[in-house]
C-alpha cells in the first residue's frame, strides 16, 4: 500500500494513495502519518479503502512522507562508483550525517536554490521509514523495524558543503531535501528485493544503480545507527546516492531554475520536483 501526506485547503493531513485519489485517513487520535506507524494503525486492506470516496491527487499540496522526523539519517558515498567520483577512501563503517526537517519539501514543491551559492546538487536516493523503534537492532531483525520505502532527493549546496570537513551546513539549506511523493508498505516489496534508482535532471539520465550495489546494506545501516542512538516509529534514513552527481562532471552541472529533477525508484513511484531560486 501507499501512503502520504498532504495538504488540501491549508490543512495538513495524510491518507492512503489509492489510484488516483488519496483516501484521507487524518483523525484526532492519528493526525499523522507519523502517529500512525507508531501506533502500528496503518490499514492493511486496500480492497476497503477503495470503496471510500478519495480526494483527486491533483487537488493536494504534498507534504514530505514524514513531514516532522524525530531525526534524519543520511549515508553518505554508500556506492563503489560515488565513492571513487569523490575521491573517497573505503571506511569500515557507514558515513552518516544528518538533515533537519524543515529542510525537507514534498513532491512537486520546489526546490531552493539559495542566493549564497549556485553550486545546488542533486542526490538520487531511497529513504527507509523505521516502523518500529528499537536500539542495539541486529542485522537479522533489521527488516521487520521497516514501515516502508519513498524516493528522495538530497540536493546539497556542494560550496558550503566543502567549507570544512563536517557537510551539515550545505546538506540543511531550506527546500533542498525531497521527499515523496508516497511511502510504500514494506509488505510491498520482498526485503533485499533489488530495487533500480535512477535521476533525471531534464530528462537526461544522470544516475542509474541497484540496491545491490550498496556498500552498506540497509541492515547495516539500520544496525549500526541503532548501536548509538535508539530508532523510533517515523524516523528516516536516506540510504546513499550512487555514482554521477553533479559536481563531478566537466564542467559541474549545477541544477539552475527551472529545470526539472526526477529521482524514480522501481515499485516506489517517481519523484518530481523543479528548481526555484530562493
Amino acid at each position: 500500500m501507499k501512503f502520504a501526506s498532504y495538504e488540501l485547503d491549508g490543512r495538513a493531513s495524510w491518507g492512503a494513495v489509492v489510484g488516483d485519489t488519496v483516501v484521507p485517513l487524518a483523525t484526532p487520535a492519528l493526525p499523522t502519518l507519523k502517529a500512525a506507524i507508531a501506533a502500528d494503525a496503518l490499514p492493511q486492506n486496500e480492497a476497503g479503502l477503495a470503496l471510500q470516496t478519495g480526494v483527486p491527487l491533483s487537488a493536494v499540496t504534498w507534504l514530505p512522507v514524514i513531514p516532522e522526523p524525530g531525526k534524519i539519517f543520511c549515508i553518505g558515498v554508500n556506492y563503489e562508483e560515488h565513492r571513487v567520483e569523490m575521491k573517497r577512501e573505503r571506511v569500515g563503517h557507514p558515513t552518516v550525517f544528518m538533515r533537519v526537517a524543515d529542510s525537507q519539501i514534498g513532491h512537486g514543491q520546489a526546490m531552493l536554490r539559495p542566493p549564497e551559492s549556485e553550486q545546488l546538487d542533486y542526490e538520487g536516493e531511497i529513504a527507509i521509514v523505521i516502523g518500529r523503534g528499537g536500539r542495539r537492532i541486529a542485522e537479522a531483525d533489521a527488516w521487520t523495524h521497516i514501515a516502508g520505502y519513498a524516493p528522495y532527493n538530497d540536493g546539497s549546496v556542494r560550496a558550503w558543503q566543502r567549507h570544512t570537513t563536517q557537510w551539515t551546513p550545505g546538506k540543511n539549506f531550506s527546500g533542498t531535501g525531497g521527499f515523496g511523493p508516497w511511502m510504500v508498505t514494506r509488505g510491498e516489496i520482498a526485503d533485499g528485493e533489488v530495487l533500480t534508482l535512477e535521476t533525471r535532471l531534464n530528462g537526461k539520465v544522470m544516475q542509474h544503480a541497484t540496491t545491490d550495489m550498496l556498500l552498506f546494506d540497509i541492515p547495516s545501516q539500520i544496525a549500526y545507527i541503532s548501536t548509538f542512538t535508539t530508532l523510533r516509529p517515523g524516523d528516516v534514513i536516506v540510504t546513499g546516492t550512487p555514482g554521477g552527481v553533479g559536481a563531478r562532471h566537466e564542467p559541474p552541472i549545477w541544477m539552475k531554475p527551472g529545470d526539472r529533477v526526477e529521482v524514480e525508484v522501481s515499485k516506489l513511484g517517481t519523484l518530481v520536483n523543479l528548481v526555484a531560486q530562493e
